[in-house]
């Protein structure tokens, strides 16, 4: 049974990958996205980086929640086609983006944040640096401004041209999927098992409503009182205060130990304490593989936060438009208008 389980595993790790690469030979890009490097703006544009990384320091110290909401859109920005700032457009009139799309329209937010700062970027150099850039550094520096680590973070991403709602609810990973599930779902986009786990840790800050945790405190399947048997009983309560009926757009923290707000390992002790708060992070400790990254993660934080800032540069390397794929939008939230053409005039 456990040879079959492993078995099924690899081979979904396996196929995964193929298309993974199968696609990139598609669409242009490949595993080492060679147009990628942290200099790419030196020339063109030297302050980029550090101007990024000021505006995001002074939106951080304004709102302590914007890490986890920056982080969060850099993922379901990555997890969608790619790192390509699709996430980031408005939807038309025609056209339902994916921040409109189920998983994303009341959870995701800095938007704006990600606008003030391009719109400040265009000032110095317009036309040249990328939302999807953009949203990648600011990812990373809210991070680190948290205490939490730092990474690599190559350049050179341009924007796409579209964003479709039914691609991030296809793509993005929800709430109750088990283990397998999760390991499927990152495969999809070339991140493996390890990876799920420790870019899981993510979720030691930010907030969730109150509708996610809600099916594990009242109607949770096969349970007498409806409480997941997985969750701590005194932790239910707590969530049950918090989270009455009728509350399903409360916020609640992801870590309860310090309202997430601090970046650390505790997510993972939280999880082994039995105070997931949803299903797909108590998933984590119910296969062997999955356990031992998380006892690592929480024996040695060191170890945790090079592994998770590896998996983040892994991550903002998922798809990449470079070369002269796709744009470099002047509005984050919309594509450039089409070019305007001037008529030669022959009249004299």
């Amino acid at each position: 049974m456990m040879a079959s389980k492993m078995y099924t595993r690899m081979l979904i790790v396996v196929v995964a990958t193929l298309v993974f690469a199968s696609l990139g030979d598609a669409y242009g890009y490949s595993g080492n996205h060679a147009g990628l490097r942290e200099n790419y703006y030196s020339r063109n544009c030297p302050k980029a980086v550090s101007k990024i990384s000021g505006l995001i320091k002074y939106y951080t110290k304004e709102d302590k929640s914007l890490p986890a909401a920056l982080i969060r859109l850099h993922f379901h920005d990555c997890f969608v086609n790619g790192c390509d700032g699709s996430v980031l457009l408005d939807s038309t009139p025609t056209n339902l983006a994916e921040k409109d799309a189920l998983p994303n329209k009341f959870s995701l937010r800095g938007f704006e944040i990600i606008d003030k700062v391009k719109e400040a970027i265009e000032e110095i150099c317009p036309g040249v640096v990328s939302c999807s850039d953009i949203l990648s550094l600011a990812a990373r520096e809210s991070i680190s401004f948290k205490g939490g680590p730092r990474w690599r973070v190559p350049l050179g991403r341009r924007d796409s041209l579209s964003s479709i709602a039914e691609a991030a609810n296809i793509s993005l990973p929800i709430p109750t999927m088990n283990y397998d599930e999760l390991v499927e779902n990152f495969a999809n986009v070339g991140l493996n098992e390890r990876d799920m786990v420790i870019l899981s840790g993510a979720h030691t800050i930010g907030e969730a409503h109150c509708a996610v945790v809600m099916p594990r405190l009242y109607n949770f399947p096969g349970s007498r009182d409806g409480v997941d048997p997985s969750l701590d009983r005194k932790y239910a309560e707590t969530l049950k205060r918090k989270c009455p009926p009728g509350a399903e757009l409360t916020l609640i923290p992801m870590d309860p130990s310090f309202g997430g707000q601090r970046f650390d390992g505790n997510y993972y002790r939280n999880i082994v304490s039995k105070k997931a708060l949803f299903g797909s992070d108590n998933a984590l400790i119910q296969d062997k593989d999955g356990r031992a990254i998380v006892s690592k993660s929480i024996i040695s934080p060191k170890t945790f936060f090079r592994e998770f800032g590896l998996s983040m540069e892994k991550m903002g390397r998922i798809a990449p438009l470079t070369g002269s794929q796709g744009e470099i939008r002047r509005k984050c939230s919309a594509v450039n208008p089409p070019a305007k053409y001037h008529r030669k005039s022959y009249e004299h």
